[in-house]
């Protein structure tokens, strides 16, 4: 049998088309028990799972962004999505991250010692995917970029794949300062010692009922719903935690011109600028910055509509890596439903087989 015929094969057994692939597999595979096998790697929780007819093959998953504070479960939680690889076959290894909030640069070492703890403890897997969604996206083309011999195949879903830097310029103070500007009073001053960690989304949705017409222009320029805009509690917090990590404001504003708010004159006469840290803002670029350049098959798919992360963002990543010439390893699934992350599990399956087809294609 070729090289390309056994790939081929290889392909059509892992979109459960039916085969029986057993001699294939290595020798090691036998010693994975089927179940949980869960553990601490330097002070990260993580978990294994194993079905009772593994295939062979790993699939690293990543979850998206968990405040400061949330609880954790002891052993780990696995995540929603972990039953629709294990019923196709697949182990699924993933870790709670040492860290919480924004804890991308954790994370990506986390899940980077957990593949090697897997293939030291097991042996190598026939194939090795890695799956994310949300901020759990960005590790994973981060990862893709940094570790591309370590894996067969990508998948990115509700990602937040934009650059830390450009996260906190575009994502995080635009939408805090316009608000700010339109309906002053409601965000904190971010620069003062004394703000607060974190801000009420119902204070929030209190302005914007009463101002109606700048709710609007929000909005609209935001890409988001009057209704929606409330997450911007969301943004604040998630600033207030990267500025503690980053040891100072980690996105300098002040040579910013903004468009698209109204009166751009006055928007900008009136809009808070703030001056950042270079040391904040070169721990932002690290933790974590993505170029675009893939060499393994990547499939990505958003919601319609996700107030969290809305679709100014979601053509960021695939123009980077078309940019840097990946286009040819990239493949972005027409959006589904509404929410964030708002996936059911025969959408994430059928997503994963479109990435399987693909590896099997190239």
């Amino acid at each position: 049998m070729t090289f390309k015929a056994w790939r081929n094969l290889v392909g059509i057994c892992l979109l459960g088309l039916g085969c029986s692939m057993a001699a294939s597999w290595p020798a090691h595979a036998a010693k994975l028990d089927p179940g949980v096998h869960a553990g601490t790697l330097q002070g990260a929780l993580y978990r294994i799972d194993v079905p009772d007819h593994w295939n062979g093959d790993l699939v690293m998953l990543l979850h998206g962004y968990q405040p400061v504070g949330a609880p954790i479960s002891t052993p780990m939680t696995a995540a929603d999505s972990t039953d629709v690889f294990l019923k196709k076959g697949f182990a699924v290894a993933q870790s709670q991250y040492a860290s919480q909030g924004w804890a991308v640069g954790d994370a990506m070492a986390d899940n980077e010692r957990l593949r090697q703890h897997f293939v030291r403890t097991y042996g190598q897997p026939s194939h090795t995917y890695i799956y994310g969604f949300s901020m759990g996206g960005l590790v994973v083309a981060a990862s893709i970029e940094r570790y591309p011999h370590a894996y067969t195949g990508a998948m990115i879903t509700c990602g937040l794949t934009v650059s830390t830097p450009d996260f906190l310029a575009k994502g995080v103070i635009t939408p805090l300062v316009a608000f700010d500007a339109l309906i002053p009073g409601v965000i904190p001053d971010l620069a003062a010692p004394d703000s607060p960690p974190a801000i009420s989304p119902e204070a929030i949705a209190h302005a914007l009922e009463a101002h109606p017409k700048e709710a609007a222009l929000l909005a609209k320029r935001l890409e988001e719903k009057p209704e929606t805009l409330p997450t911007l509690a969301l943004y604040y917090m998630a600033l207030r935690e990267i500025e503690k990590r980053a040891g100072g404001m980690p996105v300098d504003n002040r040579k910013e011109v903004y468009e698209g708010f109204g009166d751009d004159a006055t928007f900008n006469r009136n809009v808070h600028r703030y001056s950042g840290s270079p040391q904040a803002m070169a721990y932002a670029k690290r933790n974590l910055s993505l170029t675009g350049h893939i060499a393994v098959p990547l499939v990505m798919q958003w919601n319609a509509f996700d107030q969290t992360i809305p679709s100014r963002f979601h053509g960021v990543y695939p123009e980077q890596v078309k940019a840097a010439g990946g286009g040819k390893w990239l493949t972005v699934l027409d959006p589904v439903g509404e929410g964030h992350c708002n996936f059911t599990d025969e959408q994430t399956s059928a997503a994963f087989d479109a990435l399987v087809r693909k590896v099997v294609a190239d």
